[in-house]
């Protein structure tokens, strides 16, 4: 069943979620990846679609064009800082967040960074707006560490989001992934932080990241549950890794791009 599980944020919430989790998930087969992508082929568009699940959730709406700020850079910044942190790489989150930081400064420095990435938009801050995102990434980390510190299983911070790349389709797919739990039974529970309250269509969204988890994966196998976590609303939704869960995430992202067809087609018109 596709069934939205909703809870209350609390360490023991999480840790039920991830202890029973089912021990099985579905896989995406060679078959299932041709559907799909015949299925984003018969979209038609002329422009290269990004799709991720808050354009899901917005049911294809156009972002606007996106620009550097603390806020949308406090993840890019707090997720490396918190592997660092919990790897005993760094003493706490201030010193870990200001090592990354650094670490943009000197590649951009140094000639390795391009225009409009991280490292650029860093470095051309001053002193005192470097120290407000600093500050910023450091209050994101350190609440996802109040939220993860008291689970009672094990788990890491993810290295990277999901990317698959449809393309013979013009269409790139990414998933949000934030750290992973473990548990005697289960290899893999995905959870993915986001800010604000969710909408409506949160749910769609977590299908969608869970579709985009699986297909990222060789061997196609999706985590056996995806649980994402609102803490400003202190709110838990969770759904499973079976077929239901992953067609409708499937048809989800395909009717997104559709839409984002329709859209562009209009826009040009």
């Amino acid at each position: 069943m596709s069934t939205l599980t909703i809870r209350r944020l609390s360490a023991i919430a999480l840790s039920e979620l991830a202890g029973d989790a089912p021990q099985e998930s579905f896989s995406f087969t060679d078959d299932h990846r041709a559907s799909l992508m015949a299925r984003f082929r018969a979209t038609g568009t002329t422009e290269h679609r990004k799709l991720d699940a808050w354009t899901v959730e917005s049911s294809g709406a156009a972002s606007s064009a996106f620009r550097w700020s603390p806020t949308n850079a406090r993840r890019s910044l707090g997720t490396p800082a918190l592997r660092l942190v919990t790897s005993g790489r760094a003493r706490h989150v201030t010193e870990a967040v200001t090592l990354c930081v650094e670490d943009h400064v000197v590649r951009a420095a140094s000639g390795r960074a391009r225009p409009g990435s991280l490292s650029y938009w860093l470095t051309n801050l001053s002193d005192v707006q470097r120290a407000v995102v600093i500050a910023d990434t450091v209050t994101w980390a350190t609440g996802l560490l109040d939220v993860m510190e008291p689970v009672t299983y094990d788990w890491t911070m993810a290295e990277t989001d999901a990317y698959y790349d449809v393309a013979t389709a013009r269409v790139s797919l990414r998933g949000r992934r934030d750290l992973c739990i473990t548990t005697e039974l289960t290899q893999r529970v995905i959870l993915r932080f986001r800010g604000g309250s969710p909408t409506r269509s949160a749910g769609m969204g977590l299908r969608a990241d869970l579709v985009m988890d699986g297909l990222s994966r060789p061997d196609g196998q999706t985590a056996q549950r995806f649980i994402g976590v609102w803490p400003d609303a202190g709110l838990i939704l969770s759904i499973d890794g079976n077929v239901e869960n992953a067609r409708a995430g499937a048809r989800s992202l395909v009717r997104t791009a559709m839409m984002r067809g329709h859209l562009a087609q209009h826009i040009a018109a």
